[in-house]
């Protein structure tokens, strides 16, 4: 129980970020399955202006399954920390992490979601320091 203690405090900011990006990434990639039908919907109308018009599957199912990647990677990562103190996969969720949220920014500017795009750049700070932390 001690060494769990240790690891969780020695290891604390790395955890947090790991358990921030795993929460915003599974429950969105649990969102987007639960409700495909109305997911679809919402990208047919936000993306009815661009190049992108009649995508709205393909997008969905690839950002989806980029979203349960880091999500994954990001628990095995907390697991891996526990275990024998590494930190390779949990950087590995935190990079998929950030480029998964960096094709979210391209769409929202190509739908002129100026609003929203500026909100996902708070989540990819977050993603950023904490592959700053888990390098």
């Amino acid at each position: 129980m001690e060494s769990l203690l240790h690891t969780g405090t020695k290891f604390a900011p790395q955890l947090l970020v790991l358990v921030f990006l795993i929460i915003t990434f599974l429950t969105s990639a649990l969102d987007k399955i639960m409700d495909w039908n109305g997911n679809i919907a919402y990208f047919n109308d936000h993306f009815k202006a661009t190049f992108l018009k009649g995508k709205s599957k393909l997008m969905l199912g690839f950002i989806a399954l980029m979203e349960l990647i880091a999500g994954i990677l990001c628990v095995v990562g907390i697991f891996e920390i526990y275990l024998n103190g590494s930190m390779q996969i949990g950087f590995w969720g935190a990079i998929i992490s950030a480029k998964t949220l960096l094709l979210l920014l391209l769409g929202q500017r190509l739908a002129k979601d100026y609003a929203g795009a500026m909100t996902i750049a708070v989540y990819f700070m977050v993603a950023v320091y904490g592959v700053t932390l888990l390098m």
